[in-house]
């Protein structure tokens, strides 16, 4: 059965209901005009320790249509500058409690996140289920079961 996909509205948007479970959190907001991802902000104060995932809290639920999903992604100056990654990025349709950003400090030192800062980004996209189909063969191809390097690191 085929997934829905909601109709955007006249500003070709597509309408996201959040819901602040803290009365001081930020919503998600874009940046820039033609930014693909929303800035997703922390709820609370937060240490990073070195080498360790941290939930951080956004103090937000979001209800997506059924039929997409918001990825979550770096912030690209966090992690260049930081060394600090997100984790665990899938927040599904019919989630609803609060969105936590799952944050990994890559580095020896230990890094402080303040309340209201920038932590992550949120990408709203469309879904497609996939229809298994368990098979005894699969087609040839080019690069057959060229795995991990199979390409090389230069162009030939």
């Amino acid at each position: 059965m085929p997934y829905f996909f909601m109709e955007i509205n006249s500003q070709n948007k597509l309408p996201i209901k959040i819901k602040k479970l803290h009365p001081e959190a930020i919503l998600p907001s874009y940046a820039h005009d033609g930014d693909a991802g929303m800035d997703i902000y922390s709820a609370s104060d937060v240490i990073l320790w070195p080498n360790e995932p941290t939930a951080v809290p956004t103090g937000l639920a979001i209800e997506l249509p059924k039929g997409y999903v918001a990825l979550i992604w770096d912030k690209s100056g966090l992690a260049l500058k930081e060394g600090i990654k997100t984790m665990a990025g899938v927040g599904d349709s019919n989630y609803r409690g609060e969105y936590k950003i799952v944050l990994l400090n890559t580095t020896n030192q230990y890094y402080y996140i303040k309340k209201g800062q920038k932590i992550a980004q949120i990408l709203i996209q469309p879904v497609m289920r996939a229809e298994i189909q368990e098979v005894q063969e699969l087609s040839d191809t080019s690069r057959g079961v060229g795995n991990f390097g199979s390409t090389g690191l230069t162009k030939k």
